[in-house]
């Protein structure tokens, strides 16, 4: 780097600037270097590093210790929940975090805060472990936010406000009424009703600029809408900036316009990231999230909607017709853009050119999950897992291999118990034994051999590890833990 570098571009010389060190802007860049420019930049980094350290209290890095051997590996994970459980957070705290009321669960590693898909499935381990006191915590915690937020975010971290992610609160709700009967639901109708208006309610008026498409809305030419993740801000996200300015620095010009909302919305979905969402150039810098009505989102809506209906209406408010029929006109929209009939499968849609995109992915099972197809449909999409998806360790999430965490080889928990509930819905047991054995055996081979449950696995080859992603590979894990522990609950009984 030339010395007159230091001060017209930069680290150095945007913090110069932006805290106004001088009145006059052209005065730093006037300025003549004492030292040469490594010098200079090498005593910048330690002066922030030092201040860093002086004025706040860094993050304690959290490893899940090593527990004495278990027996099986379904008491390994018994013992796992009191280590990656969280008291209520003291008031008063000034740091990112978003206070919770009750203790909660979090995945590991450096996720040190709670995720809101991944608390569904650990929810699910925690009652096969008989933790349904730590479930309701969870819900207790998730409606907290909701009063405090209109919505639940991404995580309790203030700098997850604006996204939200793919909505299990219903889900939960539906655990939460198998285990302690429809009383336990009651008090958390109206939360309920107040997230499904973050997705479909007020903030639907508000255009950000793409014709039809207002935020999580997408107006269909038939009178119809359907939803999309995104994002309120278009800036890099401060938990991976560097990496977010990285790649809008890599992106075309013609691509960068609304390129980190594109980004926060990839993030929104759950799938960060995956070649889903990537546009024909391919890379991380061609993602479209918005421009895609996601199958797994709009089926999960659908879940809602139909849930609302039958809750409400076994409490005779008129409203639940309502709900009914939004159902109903969803599954039509659905099924006519996302349901592929040659290929037996489920396509996100690309609004702007009216086509389904082409990208073979595990989302494509949420309707199975979800009970929104016929029985012909569930027969065929069965068959499209097994022959498709099916690989040693379980199912793959994609057929594509990008480098990304969310495509092949990888495999992911909350997909696999997508992918094994939605087929044991609809009779196909004997898939569902084996997708869920499979996912187990692996599960149970690399603790045997490691100690540790992972946050993904690499389903092609189980002697390999996953790979991928931002950050190394995490253990804890757990929406893991809660896959496998329900997978061995369901194969214990079967």
């Amino acid at each position: 780097m030339s010395a007159d570098s230091l001060q017209t571009a930069g680290a150095l010389f945007e913090a110069v600037q932006r805290v106004r060190v001088f009145p006059d802007s052209k005065t730093f860049p006037d300025c003549t270097p004492k030292a040469a420019p490594a010098v200079i930049e090498e005593a910048f980094r330690t002066l922030v590093a030092d201040f860093v350290a002086q004025h706040f209290a860094l993050p304690v890095a959290e490893e899940t210790p090593e527990l004495p051997p278990a027996a099986s590996l379904a008491e390994h994970i018994d013992r796992l929940w009191p280590l990656l459980t969280r008291m209520p957070d003291p008031p008063g705290d000034q740091g990112s975090r978003l206070p919770l009321p009750l203790p909660y669960v979090v995945p590991g590693g450096r996720f040190r805060e709670i995720y809101y898909w991944d608390s569904y499935f650990t929810a699910e381990g925690l009652a096969a472990s008989g933790r349904l006191d730590l479930v309701e915590h969870m819900v207790g915690n998730f409606a907290a936010l909701i009063d405090a937020c209109g919505y639940v975010p991404n995580g309790n971290r203030s700098y997850y406000l604006g996204r939200s992610q793919p909505p299990m609160f219903c889900a939960m709700l539906e655990l939460l009424e198998r285990s302690r009967g429809f009383d336990a639901v009651r008090p958390f109708i109206a939360r309920l009703e107040r997230e499904y208006q973050f997705w479909m309610g007020a903030e639907g008026r508000a255009a950000d600029g793409h014709g039809p498409a207002r935020r999580h809305l997408v107006a269909l030419g038939d009178g119809a809408v359907l939803n999309r993740y995104w994002d309120e801000h278009d800036t890099p996200r401060p938990e991976s900036f560097l990496e977010d300015v990285d790649t809008h620095a890599r992106a075309a010009p013609e691509q960068r316009a609304g390129l980190y909302r594109n980004i926060r919305a990839g993030a929104e979905s759950g799938w960060d990231f995956s070649s889903r969402w990537f546009g024909p150039a391919g890379g991380l810098e061609s993602i479209r999230t918005t421009e895609l009505l996601p199958v797994d989102l709009n089926a999960l809506l659908w879940q809602v909607e139909t849930r609302l209906a039958h809750w409400l209406g076994g409490l005779g408010e008129a409203r639940a017709a309502d709900y009914a029929r939004a159902a109903e006109v969803r599954r039509t929209a659905l099924l006519g853009r996302c349901w592929d009939e040659a290929a037996g499968w489920f396509f996100d849609h690309h609004w702007p050119s009216a086509q389904r995109s082409a990208a073979w992915t595990l989302a494509g099972a949420f309707p199975l999950y979800c009970g929104m197809v016929d029985a012909g449909q569930a027969a065929r999409m069965a068959a499209v897992i097994e022959q498709r998806f099916l690989r040693p360790g379980g199912l793959v999430t994609t057929l594509a291999e990008s480098g990304q965490q969310w495509d092949a080889p990888n495999g992911w928990a909350p997909l696999q118990w997508v992918a094994v509930e939605g087929l044991r819905r609809y009779g196909h047991e004997r898939l569902a034994r084996e997708i869920a054995a499979r996912f187990v055996d692996l599960a149970e081979d690399v603790w045997r051999r490691t100690g540790k449950m992972m946050e993904k696995y690499d389903v092609c080859d189980p002697a390999q590890a996953a790979g991928g992603g931002e950050y190394p590979v995490q253990d804890g894990f757990g929406w893991t833990n809660g896959v496998v522990r329900g997978f061995i609950r369901f194969l214990a009984a079967s």
